[in-house]
């Protein structure tokens, strides 16, 4: 059986996590997976949005517990191989650095790393059922798929520290009024409205929603200066895109623009 399930509709891909008998705990093949499937739909030019969630009740119930008492899975000595870390290809990293925008359709709980994954997405659109648990602290471990790193950039250095030290569950509605999803819509109807935002962004020019996505990446990082600089780079060759000038004509002939990403 797959364990990330990916269908493309439009320029919509979508990547489900499919262990639904474990809640979608993650495996080593699923996050091999994954990241071979993020990089697959950042290349195709044919994908413009990247959709995530997963099958079932539950999004990611983190790393998978089972299979580590087992003495196998992510964690026992027999993933740590030599102890050498190469995390360049893990799904944390690869998910961070693609340039289509991401959205989690959040169904269910996310603990652990799958908090960490959702967290990773551009937009989180949560199920009201849907549940983001910061559970790492009770298993003896910090949240390591880029939690330190999201968390305190999403919700503050103050609140971020109250959800990581305690090891707090958070409901959707919680999770709503500290801005770590967008919206909570009902559960039967997610996966549409998910669908509905993602064909949403599609609609717009591709290489000017990517290069927006990696301009704000680096504002992250760097000065408002150079930011400004940085962004003056990526107009340049969008001006000369065909995108461009279909924009404009669009505008001025009062129509919806169709953009084929050239």
């Amino acid at each position: 059986m797959d364990e990330v399930l990916f269908s493309v509709e439009g320029h919509v891909g979508t990547l489900t996590l499919n262990r639904p008998d474990r809640l979608n705990a993650i495996s080593v093949p699923m996050l091999e997976r994954l990241s071979e499937l993020l990089a697959q739909c950042d290349a195709d030019p044919g994908v413009r949005v990247i959709v995530l969630t997963g099958v079932g009740r539950g999004f990611c119930a983190g790393l998978d517990m089972k299979d580590l008492a087992a003495g196998r899975g992510i964690g026992s000595d027999a993933s740590m191989g030599s102890g050498r870390f190469d995390l360049r290809s893990a799904p944390p990293i690869v998910l961070h650095n693609v340039d289509k925008p991401t959205v989690c359709a959040l169904n269910g709980p996310a603990a652990g790393y799958g908090m960490d994954l959702a967290l990773g997405c551009d937009v989180r659109i949560a199920g009201a059922g849907a549940k983001l648990a910061a559970s790492f602290a009770k298993r003896g471990v910090l949240p390591e798929s880029g939690g330190t790193w999201l968390l305190p950039r999403l919700v503050g250095w103050a609140r971020a520290c109250e959800i990581a030290f305690s090891g707090r569950t958070l409901d959707a509605h919680e999770c709503l009024s500290l801005g770590l999803v967008n919206r909570v819509v009902a559960d039967d109807l997610l996966q549409k409205d998910a669908r509905t935002f993602a064909e949403e962004i599609a609609a717009n020019a591709p290489l000017a929603v990517q290069a927006t996505k990696r301009m704000m990446r680096l504002g992250l990082e760097e000065s408002f200066e150079a930011n400004v600089h940085h962004v003056y780079l990526q107009l340049l060759p969008l001006f000369r895109s065909k995108d461009f000038g279909e924009g404009v004509r669009a505008f001025l002939e009062r129509r919806a623009p169709k953009f084929d990403g050239r």
